[in-house]
């Protein structure tokens, strides 16, 4: 199985532990749907999913999955407080214009928020800035500058700084090695490469 498809299924996994069977689950950059996917086979939730991208949008709606393309503040803004049991915003928040928003909102329309992201001090991201000086490209960050991705590139402590600032409770953690399989027992700003939190109010 290819390397980037490994490391999906296992963050898939933790996620899908977090979530409860049969519960109301809202994606943010659902992408083409494989999360979902997995989330309706493996916990029977009733999902859905929003993308800024057309073809994502189609792939997800082939594969049974409802999405709808469009902004993800937007499509939130539609629901009352707490209307989904748990909205996930996996591996999106590095993309948004204004993840501090989207997070927030995430929390209003959520019973409970899970965020995962790459965390760009993760060391090797580190060397390759200092020695190379240049933007890091490796298989997490394949594009140049001028390509824009990721555009906000977060590091766990800056997302721990976040979370207390705006006063969000991080029910749990969990912090992956290099290998995105293996768990970080110490120093996880230098020594993850990805990191999930279930955020709440």
């Amino acid at each position: 199985m290819e390397k980037i498809a490994v490391k999906r299924s296992f963050d898939m996994r933790i996620i899908g532990d977090w979530v409860e069977p049969e519960s109301r689950v809202l994606d943010l950059g659902c992408g083409r749907g494989d999360l979902l996917d997995y989330l309706v086979q493996a916990r029977a939730v009733s999902a859905v999913g929003v993308d800024i991208d057309f073809a994502n949008v189609t792939a997800c709606v082939s594969r049974g999955v409802p999405a709808y393309q469009g902004d993800i503040a937007a499509f939130m803004r539609a629901f009352p407080e707490r209307h989904f049991d748990r909205v996930v915003c996996s591996r999106t928040v590095q993309e948004l214009q204004d993840p501090a928003a989207v997070i927030l909102e995430a929390l209003r329309v959520g019973k409970a928020v899970t965020v995962g992201f790459v965390n760009h001090g993760f060391w090797k991201n580190r060397i390759a800035g200092l020695l190379g000086g240049r933007k890091v490209r490796n298989a997490v960050y394949p594009t140049s500058w001028y390509e824009s991705r990721p555009a906000n590139p977060v590091t766990i402590a800056d997302f721990e700084d976040f979370c207390r600032e705006k006063d969000i409770r991080v029910a749990r953690r969990v912090h992956l090695l290099g290998d995105w399989k293996t768990h970080c027992p110490v120093l996880p700003n230098l020594l993850a490469g990805y990191a999930l939190y279930d955020l709440t109010r």
